[in-house]
């Protein structure tokens, strides 16, 4: 959709009128570059919204069950919740605490994410005997 300007008498070209849209989305962009002028730049990794999800997740009854049948331990809710509360001081007070703490959570997820490998080793071709018929076991 492109814009055309629309000649008025004289000769004079003038724009078409902007959109409320339009702007809306020009007065976040001049409050953005304005927050990063003033040093204000930095966002969250996430949205507060998905730290609450998270802690609320992990503190449920059915995930309790579930990590600890699988590890035999209490799932370690903690740090969703620090991480939560770092992000809603963030967006409050603008504090250099809350946002070091962010960062250096997000980075040790990374990290851990990082650790492990993957599982089962990619194949580069089928086995030799992938045709054959399975073996049948009897002993049921």
């Amino acid at each position: 959709m492109g814009e055309e300007l629309v000649v008025r008498s004289r000769g004079s070209l003038v724009p078409p009128p902007i959109s409320h849209a339009a702007v809306r989305g020009l007065r976040r962009r001049v409050r953005q570059s304005r927050d990063m002028a003033e040093g204000g730049g930095w966002q969250p990794p996430r949205p507060c919204e998905a730290y609450r999800a998270e802690w609320e997740l992990c503190s449920s009854a059915g995930h309790f069950l579930r990590h600890y049948y699988v590890h035999g331990e209490r799932p370690a809710c903690g740090q969703w919740r620090r991480d939560l509360d770092s992000c809603r001081e963030w967006e409050e007070r603008r504090s250099a605490e809350a946002q070091r703490s962010l960062r250096e959570s997000e980075q040790a997820r990374v990290r851990a994410a990082r650790k492990h490998g993957l599982v089962w080793a990619p194949r580069q071709s089928p086995p030799a005997d992938w045709h054959l018929p399975l073996p049948q076991d009897n002993d049921w």
